[in-house]
């Protein structure tokens, strides 16, 4: 199972274009709370880090999501240089994902050097879709959560599709919701997965209401099963703000794996579309 695959969401979006919702609906999605994962910029930030850095600071992001690459959890940088890099050009280095593995100790102390506020597990840690492994995994991430909270961090898991498998009845995503202490394990929701998984964000705003403090933002080209610009593709990204209350939404991380030209211009105006709600 890959964490980075094409993915098609089964909603349409035309019918955003006509809600009739209160602009109050949208009062707390302000620039400060849009970030980007640095996975969209993976291969500029491969070849130029700093110079990469300055061009997402000109479009107007204030938060950095990094992901892990072959140069390290910060491209090559070192944790307390990334955090001065980011600050200085106005922006938090707020999240990263990590693997909860043997260097699990390390991604702690740089993380604590980074001065970042959330670590974000990006993949299971150990393989088995069952009932017994979520749980396995459940206990694994409360423990994590504990490391996190001693250091002052926030440890949460990322979603896929996968885990919105069913076995033996059950849910398997929701093994781990029911399992994991809210205090410990923040999710970040990406959306576009959950879909594609046949289910549906808001249901779990509403059942596990608050715990969903970070999202992934994407919307797909259903035709070309690939991640597009805003409001091009068919994620409901009105009706999911709308519903953000719930969630317990801080931070929005926008993640674009496929671009129309390259990732610069799609996320100006992918910032452009979020300006506009």
């Amino acid at each position: 199972m890959t964490n980075r695959r094409n993915f098609l969401i089964n909603t349409g979006y035309a019918a955003a274009g006509t809600l009739i919702i209160p602009s109050i609906t949208f009062k707390t999605t302000k620039e400060e709370n849009l970030g980007v994962q640095l996975y969209t910029f993976r291969k500029d930030m491969a070849a130029d880090p700093i110079g990469t850095l300055k061009k997402i600071a000109s479009i107007g992001i204030k938060q950095i999501e990094t992901a892990k690459s072959g140069a390290g959890h910060y491209y090559g940088l070192k944790p307390k240089e990334m955090k001065t890099i980011c600050a200085d050009l106005g922006m938090n280095l707020r999240s990263g994902h990590v693997h909860l593995d043997k260097n699990w100790q390390q991604t702690l102390e740089e993380a604590g050097e980074s001065g970042q506020e959330y670590l974000i597990c990006s993949t299971m840690p150990t393989n088995g879709q069952t009932v017994e492994n979520y749980k396995i995994v459940a206990e694994a991430f409360n423990k994590a959560g504990e490391d996190c909270q001693k250091l002052g961090l926030k440890f949460g898991y990322h979603n896929h599709e996968y885990e919105f498998e069913e076995e033996q009845g059950h849910v398997l995503y929701d093994i781990l919701m029911d399992n994991t202490d809210a205090d410990l394990v923040h999710m970040e929701l990406d959306l576009g997965w959950v879909i594609v998984g046949g289910k549906d964000p808001i249901d779990y705003f509403t059942r596990y209401e608050g715990r969903f403090p970070l999202w992934h933002l994407k919307d797909m080209d259903m035709v070309k099963k690939e991640s597009t610009e805003f409001g091009k593709g068919g994620l409901d990204i009105v009706k999911m703000l709308a519903n953000k209350e719930k969630s317990g939404l801080k931070y929005i991380f926008i993640e674009q794996e496929e671009y129309a030209v390259g990732p610069l211009e799609s996320m100006k105006h992918n910032m452009d579309f979020m300006s506009k709600l």
